[in-house]
């Protein structure tokens, strides 16, 4: 049984295939190592199950692992992948979400572009084309019609950058932008947003002052570790990601809920669609907020999930697996436990306390939950 979690806030339990775990005496903690450069000052998102808070702490965790290379497909704010990144590993971070993916671009797979005083002068100066999408498509729903036509200007004029590290790099600070000003950081609420106006600075900014902030938080996560570093958008399943070679994979699916969803595209939406100027994307018109489809994953799904993580261990079953769960989500830490024990020969549990808070307002949800980081070797 799984050590409860004490003042150290590290458990670990020790399972293998067809046998029952013997009780083991606590851990002495591991001695606390100093944070790579750069890593605490990662811009966070308000990102749903974001784990910026909990970098300290996988770090402890990582630095306990032999491995080289790894592979995150769940990078969601690409926390963690820079977190590896800037431990020197060489990092490939995916998505299935778009805009997730063009961070990841932006923060891991770029070394060395950052956009200079010219790029920000073009970046800011006239329209390179006369597009107005966002203007005519989300006038009465969000922002006002100065962010909205910022909006529409800036996209032009990224879209007319000729670096793709550029590019990215612009793309990630416009999303931080956006999000930013939205009140509560997501997009499920619409129209008048007056009674969310507390007086933070964020909803008192424009959107090009936030951009013009955005741009210079994001050139100052371009560090080059001396690896090739990639970021692709995709499912975790798809056969790109099989491909991946990396000796460690980290893990971060999304929690299937014991209540309401965990609905990614239902809350960051806009998001998604900015990150692509909604090429591609089929929008719902009879939806107030406008919405794309939402996008299928099993971890969503209590029907489904179980055997979606069964399939995700098998399938990186040659290497080492960092799981991210929490005790709030299904299905449970014995069954995780289980599973990953089919494929890897020790499963350890590590496990601390953890408050998630949700959204940005003064009655905001809080979570009080376990967190575990589930390592098979």
């Amino acid at each position: 049984m799984t050590n409860r979690p004490g003042e150290t806030g590290f458990s670990e339990q020790f399972v293998f295939p067809g046998l029952e775990a013997e009780p083991r005496a606590r851990e002495e903690p591991p001695r606390p190592r100093a944070m790579p450069a750069g890593v605490a000052d990662y811009p966070e998102l308000r990102y749903m199950g974001g784990k910026k808070r909990l970098l300290p702490w996988i770090h402890e965790v990582l630095t306990g692992l032999d491995f080289d290379s790894a592979f995150d497909p769940f990078a969601g704010s690409g926390a963690v992948a820079y977190l590896m990144k800037a431990m020197g590993k060489q990092v490939t971070a995916s998505d299935f979400l778009q805009f997730s993916a063009t961070v990841a671009q932006a923060t891991i797979a770029n070394n060395q572009a950052q956009l200079d005083a010219a790029d920000r002068e073009y970046l800011f100066g006239p329209a390179a084309d006369d597009r107005d999408f966002i203007q005519r498509t989300y006038d009465g729903i969000f922002y006002n019609a100065t962010d909205r036509a910022f909006l529409d200007r800036a996209s032009a004029n990224i879209d007319a950058l000729l670096d793709p590290g550029k590019q990215a790099l612009a793309r990630a600070a416009l999303i931080r932008a956006a999000l930013k000003r939205q009140p509560r950081g997501v997009f499920t609420v619409s129209g008048d947003l007056s009674r969310y106006n507390d007086g933070r600075r964020d909803l008192r900014l424009s959107l090009e002052a936030h951009f013009q902030e955005q741009i210079q938080v994001f050139n100052g996560t371009v560090r080059d570790n001396g690896r090739t570093n990639t970021a692709f958008q995709g499912s975790v399943f798809d056969e790109q990601a099989s491909a991946v070679p990396a000796d460690l994979v980290y893990l971060d699916p999304p929690y299937v809920p014991r209540s309401d969803d965990n609905c990614y595209v239902k809350r960051y939406h806009f998001l998604e669609g900015l990150a692509c100027y909604w090429r591609g994307l089929e929008i719902d018109y009879t939806t107030k907020v406008r919405k794309i489809p939402k996008k299928y994953t099993p971890f969503s799904y209590r029907r489904t999930a179980t055997e979606a993580f069964d399939q995700l261990f098998r399938q990186f079953a040659d290497r080492i697996i960092v799981l991210s769960y929490s005790s709030n989500g299904y299905p449970d830490l014995a069954t995780l436990e289980e599973l990953m024990g089919r494929y890897k020969a020790q499963v350890v549990t590590y496990q601390r306390p953890h408050r998630y808070h949700f959204g940005t307002h003064g009655t905001v949800k809080r979570a009080n939950v376990d967190e575990y980081l589930i390592v098979g070797t």
